[in-house]
């Protein structure tokens, strides 16, 4: 198979294998994959630098299995940035996406999704971002938007702006901007006391219980994506299921739209997103204070 050179950022990235099919029902290839990354480069680069990635890997394609990679193997060229941070039992060397020929390397390296964590490398246990993950229990995406509305309205009491995307797989992720002066675990915290209070004003769709045989059809709120050394998919990255959806920001406007699904766009139609405005322009621009949303949710 041939090899695909790119020049950019001032650097020559090779695509090997650039004809492997890495979506074969699709006949996606991953040079197909490379040129999504390089299309979507300005608005998914802001997502991507600095933080710590986990690579979603697909050598043979989606169909042949998949491996989650954290530490950075020895053959990554020098010039990609690297961060050792610290785990339970050692450390990991994360791969750092700082740059476009960077993403494009990783897309040569099949890495079909790249998973972000919510925090910058030089500040680890201290999130700019929280999230809150919205998957419905079946194929009831109504219960979703209906759980997306309903948690935009207490962020709104909150005083906390919040992004919205479609994830690419099952659901929906709402983001609020964070001023990295909160830990990991009051993040995580006072997440969860939102999601309480949610599901307190909605009992009967909506649930905080872990255990699936609790939550009796209800949506549960997902928040333990506000962790150290947790990830969450990365905006515009494609995912690896059945026609490349991809995971997309939205208005939330577009909430209410009847053709929105989880896998609304995909890496054949993203294109008609990118001719448009950033939806995300504004929300995610300031950071927010937990402990000032915190004294307005005791008052709630």
């Amino acid at each position: 198979m041939s090899t695909a050179h790119i020049r950019v950022s001032g650097r020559a990235v090779e695509i090997k294998r650039a004809e492997k099919e890495l979506f074969p029902d699709d006949g996606i290839t991953k040079a197909d994959l490379a040129d999504h990354y390089r299309r979507v480069g300005p608005r998914i680069l802001p997502h991507l630098r600095g933080r710590p990635l986990m690579l979603e890997r697909h050598p043979d394609g989606i169909d042949d299995g998949r491996f989650m990679q954290k530490d950075t193997p020895d053959y990554f060229p020098d010039w990609i940035h690297r961060w050792k941070l610290p785990k339970a039992d050692g450390t990991v060397t994360y791969p750092v996406c700082d740059d476009l020929a960077t993403l494009l390397y990783l897309a040569g390296q099949a890495c079909v999704t790249p998973h972000r964590w919510l925090s910058k490398a030089d500040r680890p246990d201290h999130p700019d971002r929280l999230v809150f993950d919205l998957d419905p229990s079946g194929e009831d995406f109504e219960t979703v938007r209906q759980a997306a509305a309903a948690l935009h309205e207490v962020l709104d009491e909150l005083g906390l702006p919040a992004a919205l995307m479609t994830t690419g797989s099952r659901g929906l992720h709402v983001l609020v901007p964070l001023d990295r002066r909160a830990t990991f675990d009051t993040v995580r915290a006072f997440a969860r006391d939102v999601a309480e209070l949610l599901a307190d004003r909605h009992p009967e769709r909506l649930t905080t219980a872990a255990r699936k045989q609790a939550r009796k059809g209800r949506l549960y709120l997902d928040v333990q994506r506000n962790g150290y050394g947790q990830t969450a998919v990365t905006p515009y990255a494609v995912r690896a299921l059945p026609g490349a959806p991809v995971a997309t920001p939205l208005s939330w406007s577009e909430l209410d739209d009847p053709d929105l699904t989880p896998q609304r766009w995909t890496l054949a139609t993203i294109d008609e997103r990118l001719e448009g405005e950033d939806p995300w322009k504004q929300e995610l621009r300031r950071g927010r204070s937990v402990e000032a949303a915190r004294r307005r949710l005791e008052k709630l």
